[in-house]
């Protein structure tokens, strides 16, 4: 079998949409010793390509990171071809709270150093050692604690649109700089405080809370299933909900609703809004929030200089963005002079 999509995004896309396809978009993480990521790889693409999986997976010798969506039809049968994994067997998949048929186009399976780039050398601290899981009741508890210090561990651009009330929400660009304002926070806080974290989907807070028992720290909590799981037990349950706004997800929503309030501006005007796009030059395509009037103002693009390349001839945009690579290096996502209301 040929281990690479035969569809473009494009032409995957205009299938869900003739087909009014219904798929349900998941995640689901696992720490476990992989001896062969290669071959666990290329068992995955071939088991997932026929049942039409569609998604972001990464795998790596310390386990894999999965952000993908599935038709409804094969949800079950998918279902199974993870619990024939022994590792994965009953693991918690986290649904979405929004479905959208086009979450993703193709199916993404790359090999990484780890499955989530922390900076840490694993080898001088015990990973397996982590802090308590807490469902949303007994998190909604330890949240009003006064003795609690709660910590997002997601970027900026992500608690920029929601967060839970009262957290700590680091100005951070990546997961290395949040664990070292954890170092700040335990400084200023000392270490017998009861420290509760929480990120989208529970990943990064297994490597968090590890990092803070390495630490000393003997009361280390986090949010089991993360915001997305909250989310569900909050709404199943009839839950408080303490999470403000939009929880940010990596697909093609870029976000789905937790709470009615607003608690972000358009980085263009500074009206509340709360949707992130990508600047339609794509020599630029810097992630920022930009609202309906603004999109329609600025054709797409997050400054002036973007729109005057957006509306060149393809051949000519192809020539300027020939040789650079869009990445981190070039912009960090929702920082830029450009934007008068997010500046960093």
């Amino acid at each position: 079998m040929q281990l690479y999509n035969k569809l473009s995004a494009e032409e995957r896309a205009r299938i869900i949409d003739e087909n009014s396809q219904e798929r349900i978009t998941l995640s689901f993480y696992k720490y476990f010793k992989l001896g062969n990521p290669s071959l666990f790889r290329d068992h995955l693409f071939i088991v997932w390509s026929n049942l039409d999986v569609l998604g972001r997976i990464y795998v790596a010798k310390e386990g894999i990171n999965a952000q993908l969506s599935v038709s409804k039809e094969n949800f079950e049968k998918f279902k199974l071809s993870v619990n024939e994994i022994s590792p994965l067997k009953d693991i918690r998949l986290n649904l979405a709270i929004e479905h959208f048929g086009k979450s993703f186009l193709k199916l993404t399976i790359k090999i990484r150093d780890k499955i989530v780039a922390d900076g840490l050398d694993d080898s001088t601290f015990d990973v397996t050692r982590i802090g308590e899981h807490l469902n949303a009741k007994r998190f909604n508890k330890m949240l009003k604690d006064s003795n609690t210090i709660c910590i997002d561990m997601r970027n900026h651009y992500e608690s920029e649109i929601g967060f839970f009330k009262g957290a700590i929400k680091p100005d951070v660009d990546t997961f290395r700089e949040s664990l070292e304002v954890i170092d700040e926070v335990l400084d200023r806080n000392g270490t017998e405080r009861n420290y509760l974290m929480y990120c989208t989907g529970g990943i990064r807070c297994e490597k968090a809370s590890a990092y803070l028992k390495h630490k000393g720290i003997q009361n280390v909590f986090q949010l089991e299933g993360g915001i997305v799981e909250y989310a569900r037990q909050v709404k199943k349950q009839k839950l408080e909900n303490n999470f403000l706004g939009k929880n940010f997800v990596f697909d093609e929503r870029r976000g789905e609703r937790v709470s009615d309030e607003i608690v972000s501006n358009c980085h263009q005007c500074g009206v509340p809004y709360d949707t992130h796009v990508n600047c339609a030059n794509e020599s630029c395509h810097l992630l920022f929030i930009q609202c309906d009037d603004c999109k329609k103002q600025m054709d797409n693009c997050c400054s002036e200089e973007c729109m005057e390349i957006n509306a060149l001839p393809y051949e000519k945009q192809k020539s300027i963005r020939k040789g650079n690579r869009n990445s981190y290096k070039i912009f960090k996502k929702g920082r830029s002079t450009k934007l008068k209301y997010k500046i960093g």
